[in-house]
């Protein structure tokens, strides 16, 4: 009888483990490659990350923050040509970079990219730096972005 008890309490366990792991958002098909960071000067207050996005799921979702103990802050930014020609840099416009269903989103240089503003770590050759992303419906994802040029 005891044996059949802890059975039964133990299968419950995995079951609700199960439930718990599935229903609290995971990354939602979420598939995050090419993740890194350019160096930058020791003088530089700033730094950049770049990676792809790729939803592999059947909903859309959206990029709407990040964050990093490298950083004092984090942003969304989008690098563009101004009229003149010479580039500039603002927030991405609402605050979100959508990852529809089915499709890719590609931060890089020139483009989209998450800012580093305040470099509390270096932002040098091989340096392992942690950042999350933070998305609508998948919630946050952590990973480790590897500093170095492209």
């Amino acid at each position: 009888m005891k044996r059949t008890t802890t059975h039964w309490a133990l299968a419950g366990l995995a079951i609700l483990m199960a439930t718990s792991t599935m229903s609290c958002g995971g990354d939602a098909g979420l598939e995050i490659s090419d993740a890194w960071g350019l160096p930058s000067p020791s003088v530089a207050t700033t730094g950049a990350f770049f990676l792809t996005i790729t939803n592999n799921g059947a909903e859309d979702d959206a990029l709407i923050g990040a964050t990093s103990p490298a950083c004092g802050a984090a942003e969304l930014h989008e690098s563009s040509m101004d009229d003149q020609g010479a580039m500039t840099m603002q927030p991405v416009a609402g605050g979100r970079i959508a990852v529809p269903a089915g499709e890719t989103a590609v931060l890089e240089q020139g483009g989209l990219h998450v800012m580093c503003i305040n470099k509390l770590e270096e932002f040098t050759e091989g340096a392992q730096l942690d950042l999350t992303l933070q998305f609508e419906k998948a919630g946050d994802i952590p990973l480790t972005v590897e500093i170095r040029e492209r």
